[in-house]
């Protein structure tokens, strides 16, 4: 047993390896033509091109692992059929639940780089990305929630963020405070807004109106410091999307938003998907067993492996249309970002099972 697991290991590695390398370059090269049609805007050249694509190709691989993994283990295995080298594998005496035993061990270190490639080198990255392209451009991001900005609850606040600059300082704001009956108590009015450390900001050009029973009262000093529960973390998601967020970055965020009693579902199937996505990898791994024996009785390798492709790309774009409609729909989120995977594995079944039948 341990004898074909290396040896299945190494061939499938090899294929994976080959098939990320055409996938990455792929994706990188549309990014790269993307890209080219901004550049020259303030001082986004060529250099910063470069680095950006660079910069993004870890999110890439996380995005594609369970695609390259089941195209890869696919080729691998059509291979090994067309060779007969499995058909000896079988009639050795390597059972179904050994093979499919031997790809979930092949899987498990893919496991583990996929969900650190998410969690720890594609968020970060893709962050440094986004800053850089907008440094470069001269740009600052404008919040479109709505066409006053983006509101944020603050325990009795209500804070309006026009823009989030590339350093996720805040341009532009507006803090509303309100009593414990919810009258308004002051509004102020800041240029720019500076996180010093956690929990309080340092706002520049404020203006500030007080109202109370006597009348209003205005208030205009060059520097004032705001205590807030809001952090850059925060700002930041508006920078990258959930989907290219960590698990922890999402998991902190949902519970800001439970706080304050907005909606979270994005978030949320975001943050499941993250979590889930990486064991994919075993259910793309399982369902490449299948092809093998198609092969050995039809013949054809190409379509084989364009079948795998095919399946790799519906799975890819099936997952997000499935998050997109749980958003929109309430639907539980842990459904909703698992329901893609579930759906392979009862297809990986019963493929399986048909096989064998014949």
């Amino acid at each position: 047993m341990n004898l074909l697991t290396r040896y299945l290991g190494r061939e499938i590695y090899f294929s994976i390896g080959l098939v990320f390398l055409a996938l990455i370059m792929l994706f990188s090269f549309l990014d790269l033509i993307h890209e080219l049609s901004v550049m020259g805007q303030g001082q986004y050249h060529l250099g910063y091109v470069l680095l950006f694509v660079t910069l993004t190709i870890p999110g890439h691989v996380y995005e594609l692992f369970p695609v390259a993994a089941l195209i890869g283990t696919i080729i691998a295995l059509v291979q090994l059929a067309a060779s007969s080298e499995l058909t000896v594998f079988r009639s050795s005496g390597a059972s179904l639940w050994q093979m499919i035993g031997a790809l979930f061990k092949i899987a498990l270190p893919l496991v583990v780089l996929s969900f650190v490639c998410g969690e720890l080198l594609a968020p970060p990255s893709e962050r440094m990305a986004q800053q850089l392209r907008l440094m470069a451009r001269n740009a600052q991001v404008s919040l479109k929630e709505f066409r006053s900005g983006v509101w944020v609850k603050d325990e009795r606040n209500f804070v309006n963020v026009k823009n989030v600059m590339p350093d996720t300082s805040l341009s532009n704001i507006d803090i509303y405070q309100f009593d414990d009956t919810y009258h308004l108590q002051s509004i102020t009015n800041a240029k720019r807004a500076n996180f010093i450390e956690e929990g309080r900001w340092q706002l520049e050009g404020v203006l500030e109106t007080n109202f109370s029973k006597e009348g209003t009262n205005i208030n205009v000093q060059p520097l004032k410091e705001w205590r807030s529960a809001l952090n850059p973390g925060i700002f930041s998601v508006l920078l990258v999307v959930p989907e290219q967020m960590s698990a922890w970055g999402l998991y902190q965020y949902v519970e800001h938003l439970r706080g304050n009693r907005q909606k979270s579902a994005r978030y949320e199937i975001a943050m499941w998907n993250k979590l889930a996505y990486p064991f994919a990898l075993l259910v793309m791994m399982m369902l490449a067993l299948p092809f093998a024996s198609y092969q050995r009785r039809a013949g054809g390798v190409g379509a084989m492996v364009f079948m795998g492709i095919v399946l790799g790309l519906v799975f890819h774009f099936a997952g997000r249309l499935f998050a997109s409609l749980g958003a929109l729909n309430d639907w539980q989120p842990f459904m909703s970002a698992t329901a893609m995977s579930g759906l392979f594995l009862l297809l990986g079944m019963a493929m399986l099972w048909w096989s064998e039948r014949r």
